[in-house]
């Protein structure tokens, strides 16, 4: 079978430096053609990739007939868009999250995917991540005996941002940057809905750059969580049960931490978690070694690859990407509003 031909729209940091690296790395890939309006970075893209069409329009990109699928990371804003004239022109679609910046978009976005008969994958890398997939298999094994609760923490540390990513307008906001991801693994651990949310927004660096957010699952469970792009660099989850709690943090662990009720004194547990932090695993090396630190990236687009491949359906897929926006879009309006807001569900 022959290689996956594939075109990358946007050659921004996450484009060019760990989208395009990691491609490079799948053995069933070529890597076609790049698109990017900005001269000097389609410039640098195509002289470390001089095998590559350079386009400074993602439209003509498209036009080529040789090219399966298209991994497009542009401005928030453009997302929708360049997805669906993607699928308009029969390309398979790995899309950087957040999928569109408003829900009509996003449900254009939907609909367009299944009648294209195309893969359609969200970038919803951190579901790809093996210690959120140990995560999900504890949870669903019952690892703490019954749910209690949750609560979260992603934050970065602040740096400069391309000016779109200041204004929430043209897409940018802590909740479509880095709450879209907590909300997804929610849904994935759990196999259920967020159906409604309570949420606080401020602006300190940029609009709308820090932001506490309460969701309520369809089974009843509470999730707590806090979101900030100014303050460190920071991503941990926790989850509460009646036998224990499982804790996952990316930067500082290795593995998924269980505490049990019983498990002797806080000392005790503090010790524990140092030993067993230690690096010891394949998953730690891979880790250190990867593109930006994160694994997760390649992992995704090798399922994504795969799948384009045997033209088969993979998640994270449409749908999920437009949960995850729906549940932003609720945020915002608890955060405007002062009240509880039920999330729009998507017509199956």
């Amino acid at each position: 079978m022959r290689a996956l031909r594939v075109g990358l729209i946007g050659c921004g940091h996450i484009g060019r430096v760990v989208h395009l690296g990691n491609l490079r790395q799948l053995p069933d890939v070529e890597v076609v053609a790049v698109a990017e309006t900005d001269p000097e970075l389609r410039e640098a893209t195509h002289r470390a990739h001089p095998d590559t069409q350079a386009f400074s329009d993602y439209r003509e990109l498209l036009e080529q007939p040789e090219i399966d699928a298209v991994v497009i990371c542009l401005p928030n804003e453009l997302h929708a868009p360049a997805a669906l004239s993607a699928l308009q022109t029969g390309k398979h679609v790995y899309l950087e999250k957040p999928m569109a910046i408003n829900l009509d978009d996003g449900r254009r976005l939907v609909e367009a995917w299944r009648s294209s008969g195309r893969v359609a994958m969200i970038g919803f890398n951190f579901r790809f991540s093996p210690l959120n997939q140990q995560m999900r298999c504890k949870i669903q094994s019952r690892r703490v005996g019954e749910l209690v609760g949750g609560r979260s923490v992603l934050t970065t540390a602040p740096h400069r941002m391309p000016p779109w990513k200041t204004k929430r307008r043209t897409g940018g906001g802590v909740l479509l940057d880095l709450a879209s991801h907590h909300i997804d693994l929610i849904r994935f651990w759990f196999d259920d809905n967020v159906v409604e949310v309570n949420a606080s927004v401020r602006s300190h660096r940029v609009e709308a750059d820090t932001a506490t957010v309460e969701l309520r699952l369809a089974n009843g469970l509470l999730v707590q969580s806090f979101f900030s792009m100014s303050s460190i660099d920071d991503d941990r989850f926790e989850i509460y049960g009646h036998s224990g709690k499982l804790s996952v943090d990316r930067y500082n662990a290795w593995d998924v931490q269980f505490t049990g009720v019983g498990q002797g004194s806080i000392a005790r547990r503090y010790l524990g978690r140092v030993l067993l932090s230690l690096p010891r695993s394949r998953f730690a090396i891979r880790k250190l070694l990867a593109p930006a630190r994160e694994p997760s990236y390649l992992a995704a687009l090798a399922d994504f690859v795969a799948a384009a491949k045997a033209n088969r359906q993979t998640r994270p897929d449409f749908a999920d990407g437009f949960h995850s926006l729906a549940t932003v879009i609720a945020a915002e309006e608890s955060a405007s509003t002062g009240r509880h807001v039920i999330v729009p569900r998507l017509c199956e």
